[in-house]
């Protein structure tokens, strides 16, 4: 479909799908668009009934190979694509950056049986930029619960390319965003000295993370935490993953984990990551009890029980997610005297964790994922600031 036709041609030629684009349009208020490339028609019929149940997302295309799909977008740009990954011809990882870099720089959601089977293949592109993961359900598993979730998925990651604000945008505008790269270290934030970094990110997060872990500097050794919303079945590939791409040690946590100096400690999937001090060390201990958010692992339970077990000594990232996860531990770490960092909401897959702590004044430098692992560095090394009580 050419992005020139006619209103009256794109009406004619995309049926009821077009007239309610236009109308989107007209009305002021722009659809999603979306496009499905699943390589079985089932799945894709089902995706598109799903999606057209929606009247704020338009289907602007369905695909049954990666190529058709790159064809389309280049011809009719999309705000989400749903994307499968195991497919004949060229695969979806290989297809990933081609479609990241088409027109509108679609955010990617993968849908995919792999994404339980082969969690590797799934955080890879997690990694290279596609923003979130669901699994496409056996057969009779589309229940009204499932199209619920997968459209509130796509609302929120849509909600930015098509202009309609929502999680990605609301209230950016009024917030100073600050790139690392025109800050020099000395105009940042003092800080206390630091224990450890502790970081939470869900949608989006993972690449987020890996920009931001590859900018620490060689010498960097302060324990890190991460919590990352994952299924319990994709932490042991996360972990490897993150060890591979930073060339730190990664540890799932466990009750009376030791944090050390030097490695990572990931939250597990099937609870929160909780920190406490026993003697000269910190160790962890998992809860499952219910937090706040509804998130299970939650951020929130790490960063409040880094506040008490480290007296405020923490600095704290919010990176990409939605909700507001980590909004209420980082009031915690900010009143005990630490410091929290927030993504900012142009590098953002979904600004709803890092920009709930911006707007309630929370964060001392948002900025995007690599400025933010250059500031941590500067931050952190920087001798005088470490001296500081």
């Amino acid at each position: 479909m050419s992005p020139t036709a006619s209103p009256s041609s794109l009406a004619g030629r995309a049926g009821a799908a077009g007239r309610r684009l236009l109308a989107a349009r007209g009305g002021g208020a722009a659809a999603i668009r979306v496009m499905i490339v699943d390589d079985s028609l089932t799945v894709r019929t089902i995706f598109k009934r799903m999606v057209e149940s929606d009247p704020a997302l338009v289907i602007v295309g369905t695909a049954s190979s990666a190529e058709g799909a790159i064809a389309q977008l280049a011809e009719q740009p999309a705000d989400v694509v749903l994307l499968d990954l195991e497919m004949p011809g060229m695969g979806g990882l290989e297809a990933l950056p081609v479609i990241l870099a088409t027109p509108a720089s679609p955010q990617v959601l993968v849908v995919s049986s792999l994404t339980v089977d082969g969690a590797e293949h799934t955080l890879s592109a997690l990694r290279m930029g596609a923003a979130d993961t669901l699994l496409k359900p056996r057969p009779g598993g589309f229940t009204e619960d499932y199209r619920s979730q997968l459209l509130g998925k796509i609302r929120a990651l849509g909600a930015r390319n098509a202009g309609g604000g929502g999680e990605a945008a609301a209230g950016a505008a009024d917030l100073p965003m600050r790139s690392f790269a025109r800050v020099p270290a000395a105009a940042l934030p003092r800080l206390r000295r630091v224990e450890a970094v502790a970081i939470g990110a869900s949608t989006g997060g993972i690449h987020a993370l890996g920009l931001m872990l590859g900018a620490l500097g060689p010498g960097f050794d302060l324990p890190i935490l991460i919590t990352q919303h994952l299924p319990p079945s994709f932490i042991p590939v996360f972990a490897r993953q993150i060890e591979h791409a930073c060339g730190r040690p990664a540890d799932i946590a466990a009750d009376g984990s030791e944090i050390r100096a030097g490695r990572i400690m990931i939250a597990p999937g099937r609870g929160h990551m909780l920190v406490r001090r026993s003697g000269e060390k910190l160790v962890t201990r998992i809860s499952t009890d219910p937090a706040p958010s509804g998130c299970l692992p939650s951020v929130d339970p790490m960063l409040t029980s880094l506040a008490a077990a480290c007296e405020g000594r923490v600095l704290g990232v919010i990176l990409s997610g939605m909700g507001r996860d980590g909004a209420l531990g980082a009031a915690d770490l900010v009143d005990a005297g630490g410091t929290i960092y927030a993504q900012d909401a142009d590098s953002s897959a979904v600004w709803g964790m890092p920009g709930a702590v911006a707007r309630a004044g929370l964060a001392s430098l948002i900025a995007p994922p690599s400025a933010l692992g250059e500031a941590i560095t500067a931050q952190i090394s920087a001798a005088p600031l470490r001296r500081q009580g």
